[in-house]
């Protein structure tokens, strides 16, 4: 009787060591965090803007006595800025480029009143454009990505090869405007001149490599040579030129997409 009482305690417990086994679980794998890596890599970019320009002022040599003189009015029409560049994504937050710009032909129109060949009170209509490229070296802060946009800052310096065409001087009698001089040109002069910009927009992603970009850029073009001597007067000199721009554009990255890096997770142990 007491064996068989042995043998039927041994029975129970060995079943139930092995129900206990059947009814373990393993605890869930520890969820890993995620890691991101960091943005780099070479880019290249396309833009167009429109361009509002502000011309700072305009001044000319004047003779018989060859004094300087202000315009008494100078304007700069609006126009557009077409541009490429090349540029390397150092991190998340910085990034650089090299970019040439074109500044579309914008029409000059100033006026100045004094004595003229026909009478001793004229108002004179002077005419022109101008043009330029820029070759400006940036630098941009990226200030974050939310969502599909990413906030930036950015400045830059470089020379701006601005093209002044012919000065097209007309003076007439203020009094009548119908008794005019005859008109003549003064020829216009190109010069490498420094530039800064400062820029702030957001990038848009499109797709893993594809950005637009719109954006704010400001660009000082320092003031330089604006026309030459005839007729008595110039040469000219224009005091600079601020432009105002309002941009949209492009931005292609090279090397693949940026992914996710999550560690490897170490294989579960039983016991």
């Amino acid at each position: 009787m007491k064996t068989i009482l042995i043998g039927a305690v041994a029975a129970m417990l060995g079943g139930t060591a092995i129900s206990a086994a059947d009814l373990y679980e393993p605890p869930p794998p520890v969820e890993q965090p995620v890691e991101y890596v960091e943005a780099s890599g070479w880019y290249l970019r396309g833009d167009v803007g429109y361009a509002a320009t502000d011309l700072r002022g305009a001044r000319f040599y004047q003779g018989p006595g060859r004094y300087m003189r202000d315009f008494d009015r100078a304007d700069l029409d609006d126009t557009y800025a077409l541009g490429v560049g090349v540029g390397y994504q150092v991190n998340n937050y910085l990034r650089t480029d090299l970019t040439l710009d074109y500044l579309g032909e914008a029409d000059f129109e100033g006026s100045t009143t004094g004595a003229c060949g026909v009478a001793a009170d004229c108002t004179s209509r002077d005419t022109a454009a101008i043009s330029g490229w820029s070759l400006m070296a940036n630098a941009y802060v990226d200030i974050g990505t939310y969502g599909a946009f990413t906030p930036y800052v950015g400045a830059g310096i470089g020379g701006t090869r601005v093209s002044w065409d012919k000065l097209r001087n007309t003076s007439c009698e203020t009094g009548d405007p119908s008794n005019c001089d005859d008109s003549f040109d003064h020829s216009g002069r190109d010069k490498w001149r420094f530039t800064y910009a400062l820029m702030a927009g957001t990038a848009i992603d499109l797709t893993c490599n594809l950005k637009a970009d719109v954006g704010y850029r400001f660009r000082n073009v320092l003031g330089g040579d604006m026309f030459g001597y005839n007729a008595n007067s110039g040469p000219g000199y224009d005091d600079g030129i601020y432009i105002h721009e309002a941009r949209a554009g492009l931005r292609y990255s090279f090397g693949g997409c940026q992914e996710a890096y999550i560690p490897p997770v170490e294989p579960a142990v039983y016991k």
